[in-house]
């Protein structure tokens, strides 16, 4: 992805780094809890590797939903674009694009690389976001995104580094550790700039499903489900939060032209393609157990990544209306 001095940051940046302002910092992680018949350990290293990227807060998964508000499913009808690859919202790798400018905030800069890419990776999901909600008629409020490391307090409990990036619907924040950057490229085998803006934009995803009341929705359908359809429930509400992080992909080349460059749509979709469920089963325990997903397996991931991107539409997202999940 392509910045430079010039292009604006968002002013919703908390950096918590070095502050005091932390739960318990043993940076051990959370312990899983040990419901019904246990966990064995297999299980346990595949939550404990979903949970370092994107998705299911892994708060809720690991305190059985603190009394968190949840989902509700899209009511809207069905829309999208021409139907071409690519679409209205064609960007590099995707034939067909619109143009769309507009003047820029500029603000106060920081000295620290990697905070100014992440406030500037925020301050496009704003301008994307705010443009989606005004042409519904309502009003996009944008999360804040806290910057921490080891260990923080959020209104869904203490988080740690060890859990990845997460969403906390409370307070309606994001937090990272920037340490996950490498373990993304190291671990998951996922680098590039689009794939670290990928995560924050899936994450703010789960901000967009926040405020158009589908995870309410969706919490309140996992309380009367059972285990396995609990998962199956969570696994299309991830998907949607690829989807709309597609959209954002789309719809933010339409308003910063130069701002996704080649290369950058192949790196995101490896990272899709790198923290599906089955990808991360078998590097686990060597084989696919799909009642335990809890995210999608990587085709569907990067199929609903595409469709976003494809068809920059919303309600093109609506992965609980279906069971048939784009290519």
């Amino acid at each position: 992805m392509k910045y430079d001095e010039s292009d604006a940051q968002s002013t919703n940046v908390e950096d918590r780094r070095g502050s005091s302002d932390a739960g318990d910092d043993s940076g051990g992680g959370f312990p899983i809890p040990m419901g019904g018949g246990g966990m064995g350990l297999t299980t346990m290293l595949i939550v404990g590797a979903i949970m370092l990227l994107f998705g299911l807060n892994p708060l809720d998964l690991l305190n059985g939903g603190m009394g968190q508000p949840g989902p509700s499913l899209p009511s809207h009808p069905r829309v999208g674009g021409d139907g071409r690859e690519g679409g209205r919202y064609g960007i590099p790798g995707l034939p067909g694009s619109a143009d769309k400018g507009g003047p820029r905030d500029v603000v106060a800069r920081s000295e620290d690389p990697m905070k100014v890419r992440v406030a500037q990776v925020l301050k496009d999901t704003e301008d994307v976001w705010t443009d989606v909600f005004q042409s519904m008629g309502k009003r996009y409020t944008p999360p804040k995104l806290v910057i921490f490391s080891r260990a923080t307090r959020t209104g869904c409990g203490v988080g740690q580094t060890a859990m990845g990036p997460f969403y906390c619907p409370v307070d309606q924040q994001v937090y990272i550790d920037l340490a996950f950057y490498d373990e993304l490229k190291r671990r998951f085998n996922a680098p590039g700039d689009f794939a670290e803006a990928y995560v924050i934009a899936h994450e703010v995803g789960h901000h967009v499903q926040t405020l158009l009341g589908i995870s309410d929705r969706v919490q309140q359908l996992k309380s009367r489900a059972s285990e396995r359809q609990s998962n199956a429930i969570q696994v299309r509400m991830e998907l949607q939060a690829d989807c709309y992080a597609g959209v954002w992909a789309a719809r933010d080349y339409q308003l910063h032209k130069d701002r996704i460059q080649p290369g950058d749509i192949e790196s995101g979709l490896n990272a899709a393609a790198q923290i599906g469920d089955d990808t991360l089963q078998k590097k686990s325990q060597g084989y696919v157990v799909p009642d335990a997903f809890t995210h999608g397996s990587s085709a569907q991931r990067v199929g609903w990544f595409k469709q976003g991107m494809r068809t920059g539409q919303l309600q093109q997202c609506d992965t609980f209306a279906t069971r048939d999940d784009p290519q």
